[in-house]
C-alpha cells in the first residue's frame, strides 16, 4: 500500500513536471497544432459576392496586433495583445513577446485601438412602428454598428425574420446571427397583430407551430392574462424555446414565480408598485416611477427573487431616451440612413419639442431612476442584458452604442458595460461560443479606433463567421434606406 503511494506521488511529480515545462513552449505547441489545423479541410461559410463586397479580410489565419483587448467577462483591459484566428476561431491569446504568429498569417497592426466582443443584443427588432418588417437594411445597420448577434424580441412578421436568419447563416445576405422570435402573445384589449389566445389549445399548437421551424424565443406583451402566461411557459420550456416579457397586466413577481426567463424595460414597465391595480389588468397609477424608493426592501426583495429564479432584465435605455424633448436628438448619420418618411416624422416631433415652453425635466428625471433600478439589480448579482428596441430616431446598432455610452452615464464601469452588452446576452441566449474573447471561441469581435471610453461609435472593423467586414461600405450603401414605404 505504501509503495502505491509513494508510486502515486513519484508519479504526479513528473506530470507537474512535464506540465511546467510545456507550459514554457505553450506558445510554440500550440502553434504546431494551429499550422496543422489552418492546413485542414474545414473551411469557412462561402460568401455570395453580395456579401463579399463588404468583406475586407477573408484569410483563415488572421493575426490582430499591438491591440487592447476588453475580454467581454468583466476583466480590466489588456494591453499590447496578439491574438490569432484560425477558422473564424480564436486560437492564440497573449503579449505580443509570447506569441509566435504563423507564416501563413494576415497580419493586422492594431496600435492605438481596442478590440471587444462583438455585442450581443437580445431586444433587436426587425420591425419598427408603422413597419412590420424591415430585417434587410436592419441587419446591416446592426452589423455596422458592432452588433453581431440578435435576438429579436418578438416578431411582427417571424417567417421573414426564419428567411432571413438562414439566408445571412447560409452566407447568402449579410448580417449578424439572428436568434428569431415567435409572434407577439397579449390579452383581451391587446394589439390585434399579436395573439390573443382563444384557449390552451390555441397557445400550445401556435408555440409547437414555431419551434418546428425553428423559433427558440416567445415575448408575451402587456395585455397577456396569468392563466395564459403559465401555459405559454410551460409550453414553451417542453420545446425547448425561452419566454421573455413586457409586462403590464401581470406583474414581475407573478411573471418570476411562473418561471418566466427575462423581464424587458425594468423600472418602466413595471406593474408591482402600481397603485389601485386590478388583478390580472393593465391598469393603476403610476406614481412609483416619480416616488419609489429604489433602494427600499421591497424592490431589493424582488430584485433578489429575480436573481434567486434566474430571471435576466433587460435595458433599453437609448429609446426611452429619445422620449425626452431636450435628449431627442438625430445625429448626421442617423439622418443619412432613414428614409425621407422618417425623416419628416422626425422633423415634426423635434419642431413640437422645440416648441414646448415648460422646462419641465420630470422625464430626464425618470431616466435616471430607471438607470438606478438597473444598477442595483446588476450590483446586487442580477443578469442585465440589453438591446436598442429601435422605433423614432433610434435605429438598429445605433441604438445598441448609444446604450453603450448611457449605461455609463449610468453608473456601470466600461468593463460592466461591455459585460451586460456580450457575455450577458451570449448567457441568456444559451450560446457559450460568443461573447467574450476567449481561445477555443469563436471569433466574433470589433475593432474600435482608438479609445472605447471615448467613442464606441467608431467602429473600423466588424469580424463575423471569420470574416472582417468594413462598416463604411455598409453604411454607405443604405443612405436612405431605412424605413422605406
Amino acid at each position: 500500500m505504501q509503495l502505491k503511494k509513494t508510486s502515486l506521488k513519484y508519479l504526479t511529480f513528473i506530470l507537474l513536471l512535464v506540465t511546467f515545462i510545456n507550459c514554457k513552449k505553450n506558445s510554440k505547441t500550440e502553434l504546431v497544432v494551429l499550422s496543422s489545423d489552418a492546413n485542414s479541410s474545414e473551411k469557412l461559410i462561402e460568401l455570395a459576392q453580395s456579401v463579399l463586397k463588404y468583406v475586407k479580410y477573408s484569410s483563415r489565419v488572421i493575426a490582430l496586433t499591438n491591440a487592447t483587448v476588453f475580454d467581454g467577462k468583466g476583466n480590466s483591459p489588456k494591453e499590447n495583445q496578439t491574438l490569432v484566428i484560425v477558422n473564424g476561431y480564436f486560437w492564440l491569446i497573449g503579449k505580443n513577446s509570447e506569441i509566435d504568429i504563423p507564416e501563413n498569417a494576415t497580419i493586422i497592426n492594431l496600435k492605438g485601438k481596442t478590440i471587444i466582443p462583438g455585442i450581443v443584443g437580445v431586444h433587436n427588432h426587425l420591425h419598427i412602428p408603422q413597419f412590420p418588417f424591415v430585417g434587410e437594411v436592419a441587419s446591416k445597420l446592426y452589423l455596422a454598428s458592432g452588433v453581431t448577434t440578435i435576438q429579436t424580441c418578438g416578431s411582427a412578421s417571424p417567417q421573414k425574420e426564419i428567411e432571413l436568419s438562414k439566408k445571412i447563416r447560409n452566407g447568402q445576405f449579410i448580417g449578424p446571427k439572428i436568434v428569431t422570435s415567435g409572434p407577439y402573445f397579449t390579452g383581451d384589449g391587446g394589439n390585434s397583430n399579436m395573439i390573443i389566445p382563444r384557449n390552451e389549445k390555441h397557445i400550445k399548437d401556435t408555440i409547437k407551430y414555431w419551434t418546428k421551424k425553428g423559433v427558440r424565443w416567445f415575448k408575451v406583451y402587456r395585455n397577456t392574462q396569468l392563466k395564459d402566461l403559465k401555459i405559454i411557459i410551460t409550453e414553451a420550456h417542453k420545446q425547448n424555446a425561452k419566454v421573455t416579457g413586457h409586462l403590464c397586466s401581470i406583474t414581475f413577481e407573478q411573471a418570476t414565480n411562473l418561471g418566466i426567463d427575462g423581464i424587458e424595460h425594468g423600472l418602466n414597465s413595471i406593474s408591482d408598485f402600481r397603485k389601485n391595480k386590478t388583478f390580472g389588468i393593465c391598469d393603476g397609477s403610476r406614481e412609483y416611477i416619480d416616488e419609489l424608493d429604489i433602494n427600499s426592501q421591497k424592490v431589493k426583495q424582488l430584485h433578489q427573487l429575480m436573481i434567486d429564479k434566474n430571471v435576466f432584465l433587460t435595458s433599453t435605455l437609448a429609446i426611452y431616451e429619445a422620449s425626452i424633448p431636450k435628449k431627442s436628438f438625430a445625429d448626421k448619420r442617423t439622418l443619412d440612413a432613414m428614409s425621407p418618411f422618417l425623416v419628416s416624422q422626425y422633423q415634426e416631433r423635434r419642431k413640437h419639442y422645440d416648441n414646448l415652453k415648460s422646462n419641465d425635466n420630470l422625464r430626464e428625471k425618470r431616466l435616471k431612476r430607471i438607470m438606478a433600478f438597473e444598477y442595483q439589480f446588476f450590483k446586487m448579482g442580477g443578469t442585465l442584458t440589453a438591446g436598442v428596441d429601435a422605433g423614432r430616431h433610434i435605429l438598429p446598432g445605433f441604438g445598441d452604442q448609444r446604450n453603450f455610452e448611457l449605461l455609463k452615464n449610468a453608473g456601470f464601469t466600461t468593463e460592466e458595460v461591455l459585460k451586460i452588452m456580450t457575455s450577458n446576452g451570449a448567457k441568456v441566449l444559451s450560446n457559450s461560443e460568443i461573447g467574450s474573447i476567449e481561445k477555443g471561441k469563436k471569433a466574433d469581435f470589433v475593432v474600435i479606433e482608438g479609445n472605447i471610453e471615448k467613442n464606441i461609435r467608431n467602429v473600423e472593423l466588424v469580424f463575423k463567421d471569420g470574416y472582417g467586414y468594413d462598416p463604411n461600405l455598409i453604411l454607405q450603401e443604405i443612405k436612405g434606406k431605412f424605413g422605406r414605404e
